[in-house]
């Protein structure tokens, strides 16, 4: 789209969005009668606090450029969802901000179906502060994400640096941390006023020199993605080839895929089946 494009269907989006809605859904009184279905334009423009011509001007498509703050107050009144504030945004040619009051991580039945069917492939979901959130049963065998690690208990970064079995598991665990903490300054950049992601990269410093030193040197980003070598106890040398994807629901949630290749794949469907017959019955 050229600017005049993407500011018509800005516009044509407000307009669609305020049609469906009703004044019960945002809590204002009916009143008189209407004659189309939808809020007014002055209704819309009173629930995000702006006014009303300069709220017209931007259905009507017209060359102003609202604030990050005024997208977010119109996704508010219009009650959004992710994607469709994600779509406002992009509309209206802004960055997607942080949600900095984001609801728990989780992801639906269909993306741990997918997780599932991956098998014997490893695969694991990371939230925004690269904790896990969800997984198979492969990569919970070779990474042993299930077994909390106090104080941080399911974060990815903690454990590369305070688990020495971690370290092992790399073969060339310098690089990958490197690359790993990278991505980890952009995540950070992004979260703040965030708490709990200053908690964890305080807690880091104190107990990991290496760490601090990686932190300090503020590397641009690169791609984690590619060939991936990891060490097992049981298995021993296993080969995959490691893709990332994004989570369209939610950017800061990404699905990271280690395919195996082929040698790791007999390993892995042998020990998972082994562990299967040896594992105790369901009650």
């Amino acid at each position: 789209m050229n600017d005049s494009e993407r500011r018509s269907a800005l516009g044509d989006f407000l307009r669609k969005r305020r049609s469906s809605l009703s004044p019960d859904d945002v809590g204002l009184p009916v009143g008189t009668r209407r004659r189309t279905a939808g809020l007014r334009r002055e209704e819309v423009a009173q629930l995000a606090n702006i006014g009303t011509s300069w709220y017209i001007w931007l259905e009507q498509g017209r060359d102003v450029h609202p604030s990050v703050q005024v997208l977010e107050s119109l996704a508010t009144a219009l009650r959004l969802s992710p994607n469709e504030r994600r779509h406002l945004f992009f509309l209206a040619g802004e960055s997607l901000p942080p949600n900095l009051s984001p609801q728990v991580e989780g992801i639906g039945l269909a993306y741990q179906r997918m997780l599932d069917d991956l098998n014997p492939n490893p695969a694991y979901v990371l939230g925004r502060r690269w904790d896990f959130v969800a997984w198979n049963d492969a990569a919970d065998e070779i990474f042993s994400i299930s077994e909390a690690s106090p104080p941080h208990d399911f974060n990815l970064i903690w454990r590369l640096f305070t688990n020495p079995g971690w370290k092992k598991r790399f073969s060339n665990w310098e690089q990958t941390a490197r690359g790993i903490i990278a991505e980890f300054h952009t995540a950070s950049a992004r979260y703040v006023e965030d708490s709990s992601f200053n908690g964890l990269i305080e807690d880091l410093k104190r107990v990991s020199p290496e760490f601090n030193q990686l932190w300090l040197l503020h590397q641009a980003p690169g791609s984690l993605e590619g060939y991936k070598e990891v060490e097992h106890p049981a298995m021993g040398h296993l080969e995959f080839d490691h893709i990332t994807l994004q989570i369209p629901n939610d950017p800061d949630m990404r699905v990271m895929i280690y395919t195996a290749r082929a040698e790791t794949r007999l390993k892995l469907e042998k020990y998972l089946s082994s562990n299967e017959i040896n594992s105790p019955a369901a009650p």
